[in-house]
């Protein structure tokens, strides 16, 4: 995988559907601890409500669970869930709380109304495009430098530190696709004197988007 999709932050939304009053909790996590603590934080927000539902899909071992926490089979966490994988969205977990309100809905009713739910917290999240990078040094001498800053995002770069000693040495992260590009672009600006050396890997947050 060279790139996935996640929450971008912690949100939540709510409607009312027939007196219920359905809230959607959204937020990003690495882990199932993560996840289950999520979970457990929303039930001891709500403990008064009629059902806490979430569902969660981790990358780290292609885990996705869910539950319907009362609500009739296949009508509550498997709708929320669907709502994650229909979004593209992993690491990432989603809480649907229900306070009833007394008029039942059916099951059709049901399933709309956990998926709108998990949906308009997702919406209100955001979601933020994760691509995997390489992690890059390099050393330059000064007169070089104010070249090579702004070569490194012209090719899709992100600069990380500066480190201004003897010569200036610079981290950043690119794509793996880019990089080639850069290296015959740093060799012309540096007349070959300058080389990056790969220190490793890693996702890293690229952009955000409302898709």
């Amino acid at each position: 995988m060279q790139e996935y999709k996640t929450p971008a932050a912690a949100g939540q939304d709510e409607f009312t559907e027939k007196r219920s009053r359905f809230i959607g909790y959204v937020r990003p996590v690495t882990s199932e601890q993560q996840a289950l603590d999520f979970i457990a934080e929303i039930r001891s927000k709500h403990w008064d409500a009629r059902h806490n539902v979430y569902a969660y899909s981790l990358r780290e071992g292609h885990i996705s669970r869910y539950s319907d926490d009362g609500e009739p089979s296949g009508t509550a966490g498997m709708p929320v869930l669907n709502v994650i994988q229909k979004s593209g969205l992993t690491d990432c977990a989603i809480v649907v709380t229900r306070y009833f309100g007394g008029i039942l809905l059916g099951g059709g009713g049901l399933v709309r109304a956990y998926s709108h739910a998990a949906a308009i917290g997702a919406a209100a999240a955001g979601i933020a495009v994760m691509r995997l990078c390489l992690l890059c040094r390099l050393t330059c001498d000064y007169n070089q430098y104010g070249r090579i800053q702004s070569l490194i995002p012209e090719c899709g770069g992100n600069v990380t530190d500066t480190d201004f000693g003897q010569a200036v040495e610079m981290a950043f992260f690119m794509s793996r696709e880019a990089l080639d590009g850069f290296s015959r672009k740093l060799a012309d600006a540096s007349n070959g004197s300058v080389t990056v050396q790969v220190t490793g890997e890693r996702f890293v947050r690229v952009e955000p988007t409302d898709s």
